[in-house]
């Protein structure tokens, strides 16, 4: 079904939708006035625009002035995330009803709120770009000048912009002459993996750049992505430079002055227990205390060690705090900043830096890791390209409670990490019974820990099946088998 659509010049293109299921727009409002905007709808218009770090500034202002402005002047809602360490681009989330429509460009087309905040996005960013190139009035070197847009998106969507055969992308750089591509390795770490996002490209000289926008952003429109209503959850939300979870705030429409209010008595506490060699719990408690304490105050968890009664057995590092799900997580936090303090060393050879982290999981939890047929585990290994196993029994640390059982992670440092991060993640939704908005799980982090001095290798044999498991809130305060104080 052929869709109509003009470009910002006022001309029209006539593009053929070749997006299987596509049937022409399945763009529908449903939106009632109170929708709450700091959650995305399932028909909303959504673009996740990358920002150069050191651009930044262009579309924030000076307090936030410029960033205030666009969504005053579009009404669309607009959230720049944080950067990741080593990452040079920023997340800007821009998403919108359609059910009020702005005057756009020199004819006024009637555009979602949306894509007018997209494009006065790019155009401060683009503007700044032409401003720091080196001056020159000569014609022929303007000309040449090009502009570079990225964009997240998921694979769910991506393909109404390649169509079938990739038809669609190829008449897009027929009738723009923009170089556009649609890149699936080499992520920047702020991209999204369960939503398997990809990354769309487009260069050219400014204006080419600009139709060529026009026409993704108005297919993206027509065609949202299933996966939409969790893409706020991205790693840059999550993360401050330097490595930290961003603190627990409460949500905040991003254009009305509005602040839920919440009684901390109907806070939810969550918990992570890590089996630590008995090696490890020096490193983990640092002299005189000094590193444990220090994660417990740059976190806000709170961190113990429980010892066994042999000084060789193993010990557990209880993690814990009181949380709502809509915030970060102290927890998730912790437990990441030690994971390789907690984990153990397992190749032979010095130079393998292959670890074993080791987790208590409830058995009334397990069956959020496993999933219909083991589907769950086995996306997590996938991802993560992690070893993943869940243990119990005879093949689970007697320092255990008895409804316990093991889930052991192995793997070089970043996808051990990655692999935690999934676990603990699915963990916490379950806890929160949110299994159902669990959609998006990052798995490029910042934080780089020192790994922990270990040489042992742990044996635990393969947990063979699994069955269906009443989820109950995980007792932090039960008893465990020979726990010392």
């Amino acid at each position: 079904m052929a869709s109509t659509m003009r470009n910002i010049h006022g001309k029209r293109s006539n593009f053929q939708s070749e997006f299987p299921g596509n049937g022409g727009s399945k763009r529908r409002n449903l939106h009632d006035d109170d929708t709450d905007h700091n959650v995305i709808g399932s028909e909303d218009t959504v673009y996740r625009y990358l920002c150069p770090v050191k651009k930044t500034g262009s579309i924030i202002g000076k307090g936030g002035e410029i960033a205030k402005q666009i969504r005053s002047e579009t009404k669309a809602n607009m959230r720049i995330n944080e950067a990741l360490p080593g990452c040079e681009e920023r997340v800007v989330t821009i998403y919108s009803t359609s059910d009020e429509l702005n005057h756009f460009g020199d004819d006024g087309e009637l555009v979602c709120p949306a894509l007018d905040a997209l494009f006065k996005v790019h155009d401060m960013i683009a503007t700044e770009s032409n401003d720091n190139d080196d001056g020159d009035d000569d014609e022929d070197l303007v000309g040449k000048q090009t502009v570079t847009v990225r964009m997240l998106v998921p694979s769910d969507q991506i393909g109404c912009v390649i169509g079938k055969g990739g038809q669609v992308i190829q008449k897009l750089r027929t009738e723009t002459n923009a170089q556009i591509r649609v890149i699936k390795d080499n992520l920047p770490p702020c991209a999204l993996t369960l939503s398997h996002d990809e990354l769309l490209q487009i260069i050219g000289e400014p204006l080419i750049v600009r139709e060529a926008l026009y026409q993704v952003a108005s297919l993206l429109h027509d065609n949202p992505s299933r996966f939409q209503h969790s893409l706020l959850s991205s790693p840059s939300t999550m993360y401050q430079p330097g490595g930290m979870l961003m603190g627990a705030a409460p949500l905040m429409s991003s254009h009305r002055n509005y602040t839920a209010r919440r009684d901390l008595a109907d806070a939810t506490e969550f918990c992570v227990c890590f089996i630590c060699p008995a090696e490890n719990v020096g490193g983990v408690i640092g002299k005189g205390g000094g590193f444990i304490n220090q994660i417990r105050q740059e976190t806000g968890a709170n961190i113990r060690v429980n010892t066994s009664e042999s000084e060789e057995d193993d010990s557990i590092i209880f993690i814990s705090s009181k949380e709502f799900y809509e915030d970060q997580s102290p927890t998730v936090n912790a437990a990441i900043r030690l994971q390789e303090r907690c984990s153990e060393k397992v190749g032979k050879d010095t130079n393998d830096s292959t670890i074993s982290t080791r987790l208590l999981v409830s058995s009334s939890h397990i069956g959020c890791l496993i999933g219909k047929g083991g589907a769950v585990i086995s996306e997590m290994r996938s991802v993560t390209r992690a070893n993943i196993r869940i243990l119990q029994k005879e093949n689970v640390p007697k320092i255990a409670r008895e409804d316990e059982e093991m889930v052991q992670i192995t793997g070089n440092p970043d996808a051990a990490m990655k692999a935690l991060t999934q676990v603990i993640l699915r963990l916490r939704a379950n806890a929160f019974d949110m299994n159902h908005g669990l959609v998006l799980l990052p798995t490029s982090f910042p934080y780089i820990s020192q790994v922990s001095e270990s040489s042992n290798r742990s044996k635990y044999a393969k947990r063979d099946g699994s069955k269906d498991h009443d989820y109950s809130k995980l007792n932090s305060n039960s008893k465990r088998r020979n726990r010392v104080s």
